[in-house]
């Protein structure tokens, strides 16, 4: 493929993905935020793979960069989604004694 047709299929997956999220209901974004950790676990996976067979500087270089960025991802996903989880827990009371 050329580049021309990466850069238009690249732009097509942009605006498809915008509107498939921005479309989803508040409830069914924890659930969406899971499975997107878990692709983004594979991502994590395959950059590791991919560095450790690199056998130029600039391909260790990019490897490299490609697993820091895909671990900031990952552990930002389960941030945010644990954040989310948290929103769903109602309100404990503080003290009160009772049980």
């Amino acid at each position: 493929m050329s580049d021309v047709s990466l850069l238009v299929v690249f732009v097509l997956a942009v605006f498809v993905g915008f509107e498939v999220v921005s479309k989803v209901s508040t409830t069914l974004h924890t659930p969406l935020m899971s499975g997107a950790n878990a692709i983004h676990g594979i991502v994590l996976v395959g950059a590791v793979l991919v560095t450790g067979h690199a056998d130029s500087p600039v391909g260790i270089g990019v490897g490299l960069l490609a697993v820091v960025l895909a671990t900031v991802n990952l552990v930002g996903g389960f941030v945010v989604t644990d954040r989310m989880l948290e929103m769903f827990q109602g309100r404990r009371p503080q003290g009160g004694g009772q049980r």
